[in-house]
């Protein structure tokens, strides 16, 4: 990890050519493909739906600077020179702290007037909370094989379980104060960003009651997942995440973890083990094998790629929704 004095030394001439190029090298512009020369105000942040709620709060002349690459893992982003001065440049520095230690450590560094925290907006739910009972039990027997690796995991994901945005609330509040930031930082715009937000709302109370609807009734409540990132979608419609390794995706299972849950699959007559995009399929694969059940997507939304039920926010939320209730058998 770089120092600040490494940080701002690296950022200088990227930012000279930022200004030159007049457009961040981390990401596409704002609604319209405005540039940051060119925008009322310039968002910058490292993780897909904090993006989207940028860009449709924001609407045309805000500029969004994305960090992370399409398709690539964020927890592990690394930050370029360029990047670390689009962070500098930016009016919103727009993060859940505890997801990217290289996104929080060059605000921290280098912008921290400009930091919107989601942890700062909302309660996240604690890290602890994010494991299911299965995993944790499976950990304990595998304490001493294991116990370097979950002090690793506990550091790359901070107190707090990031994935805030799989609750439509949560994303509702955020969408809110962001509009509210928004407004500070440009006056002008005050107005539209309120609209926006509004809009932004709207439809995500849409979806939490499609969800509600969709989930209201059903044969199984086990959801079994890659990696625990369903916590807060799973909680708040009463049901119950299996995960084959914690909240971070990069844990790998051990052999008796999986053996436990190719058991519960078995034991709960559960037919459908959930992959997700961004993570290798081989353990669900081989569960599957194991006890006859398909493998399905359920995306966490840390990004959208070609295996995303969707292709952006309100369609893979809803892609998602499909998956459960048909892998739940919800009537």
């Amino acid at each position: 990890m770089r120092t600040g004095t490494a940080l701002r030394a690296a950022a200088l001439g990227a930012a000279t050519l930022m200004t030159i190029t007049a457009c961040g090298g981390g990401g596409e512009g704002g609604g319209t493909g405005v540039s940051p020369a060119e925008a009322d105000l310039t968002v910058v942040t490292g993780v897909y739906p904090l993006e989207w709620l940028a860009r449709q709060v924001g609407g045309e002349r805000v500029a969004v600077v994305q960090l992370t690459e399409p398709g690539t893992e964020p927890h592990d982003l690394e930050l370029t020179g360029r990047q670390v001065a689009e962070v500098i440049e930016a009016d919103i520095a727009f993060h859940v702290g505890g997801l990217q230690p290289a996104v929080d450590e060059a605000i921290e560094q280098e912008a921290p007037e400009s930091a919107l925290d989601v942890a700062d907006l909302v309660h996240l739910r604690p890290a602890e909370e994010a494991g299911d009972e299965h995993a944790e039990e499976e950990h304990a027997a595998d304490e001493h094989a294991e116990e370097g690796h979950a002090e690793e995991e506990g550091h790359d994901h901070g107190e707090h379980d990031p994935h805030f945005w799989l609750d439509v609330d949560l994303m509702a509040q955020v969408a809110q104060a962001l509009g509210d930031r928004m407004a500070e930082v440009h006056p002008e715009g005050a107005d539209r960003y309120a609209r926006n937000a509004e809009a932004v709302t709207a439809e995500l109370e849409a979806i939490g009651r499609e969800y509600e609807e969709g989930l209201s009734s059903c044969e199984h409540e086990e959801v079994v997942v890659g990696h625990t990132a369903f916590t807060y979608l799973t909680e708040d419609y009463g049901l119950e995440q299996v995960g084959v390794s914690g909240v971070d995706p990069d844990t790998e299972p051990s052999p008796s973890q999986i053996a436990a849950i190719t058991d519960t699959v078995r034991e709960h007559d559960i037919t459908t083990v959930f992959t997700e995009p961004l993570m290798p399929a081989a353990t669900a694969e081989t569960i599957a094998a194991e006890t006859g059940a398909r493998v399905e997507v359920l995306d966490p939304l840390e990004g959208v790629t070609e295996e995303s039920p969707g292709d952006d926010y309100p369609s893979i939320m809803r892609g998602n929704l499909e998956a459960l209730t048909t892998a739940l058998s919800c009537s």
